[in-house]
């Protein structure tokens, strides 16, 4: 089945004296990135988090983000974290230092604001308190991650659909250019044979077999069956990669560019003008099919 790379599921709850929220999303991308913003007190979480995100997501810029606090009146179980405490008070006193030698004001600081920087404030509950809470919060995300996993899939199936429509489209458009092509051909070889009496006429002294390997040369510039061929080989390819049901975002749009590259050349043969209408009629389908495939993971 496919998997879109865009996607969203969000939750939230109480876990004992915790009240906690999540929400994970994610966009194209060219690879994997995951941004995981999970509290830091909430130690080994975050690494187990992104373990089990790898195992379901191969390609897309992820975020998710976990947000906790006790409850009010529970507040009194924070305390200040004396290393990161020390630690911004030493980046902000540089900060200061630095302004103050370029001529820039600052605003004063204040506790509250130091207070509210990351890491300075954290839970002063222990080990076996937290524990219970940590258990729990991983299993909650493995809910949210599985959500968001699901979700992609739907997506993904409909994408499935809409590719497959288009894969069709192609073929029909292929089926009719083979179609016309005797046509093309009956009136191509009608004008040659006006222009060639029209040479006889107009000169005695004519090379006979120069004209020979010019009209060789004229049938291989306008000959489309090795490009209506390889656009079938690459309609059977777009139909296993569908049916796969792995990631195939990468070789898809690798795919749609070969087919692009063979309407090109269509088109530029054509010499025709119900062939070329075709031609141009098979861009549109195939930059259409290119515009959802980046979305396929």
């Amino acid at each position: 089945m496919l998997r879109s790379m865009t996607g969203f599921a969000a939750l939230s709850g109480e876990i004992g004296p915790y009240a906690w929220s999540a929400d994970i999303r994610s966009v194209n991308g060219r690879g994997l990135d995951l941004k995981l913003r999970i509290p830091d007190w909430l130690d080994g979480l975050e690494l187990k988090t992104r373990k089990y995100l790898t195992t379901i997501v191969t390609r897309g810029n992820v975020s998710l983000t976990l947000r906790i606090q006790a409850n009010q009146e529970t507040s009194d179980t924070y305390g200040v974290n004396e290393t990161s405490m020390e630690a911004m008070l030493t980046a902000l006193s540089q900060v200061e230092e630095r302004a103050m030698a370029l001529g820039v004001s600052l605003a004063p600081s204040n506790g509250t604001d130091i207070l509210a920087l990351r890491g300075v404030l954290e839970p002063m509950s222990s080990s076996t308190e937290i524990a219970p809470v940590m258990g729990q919060l991983e299993q909650e995300l493995i809910m949210l991650m599985d959500d968001f996993a699901s979700m992609r899939a739907a997506e993904g199936e409909a994408l499935g659909d809409i590719l497959l429509s288009q894969v069709d489209e192609i073929t029909r458009l292929t089926d009719q250019a083979r179609a016309v092509l005797p046509d093309r051909d009956a009136k191509a070889k009608t004008a040659l044979r006006q222009q060639i009496a029209r040479l006889l006429d107009e000169s005695s002294d004519f090379d006979q077999g120069r004209l020979e390997q010019e009209l060789a040369v004229l049938a291989i510039k306008t000959d489309v069956s090795e490009e209506l061929d390889r656009l079938e080989t690459h309609i059977a390819s777009a139909k296993d990669l569908l049916n796969d049901g792995k990631a195939i975002g990468r070789k898809f749009d690798f795919l749609t560019q070969e087919f692009n590259r063979e309407a090109n050349t269509l088109c530029s043969k054509s010499q025709h003008a119900e062939l070329t209408k075709i031609g141009l009629a098979l861009k549109v389908v195939i930059d259409q099919m290119r515009e959802q495939v980046q979305n396929v993971e």
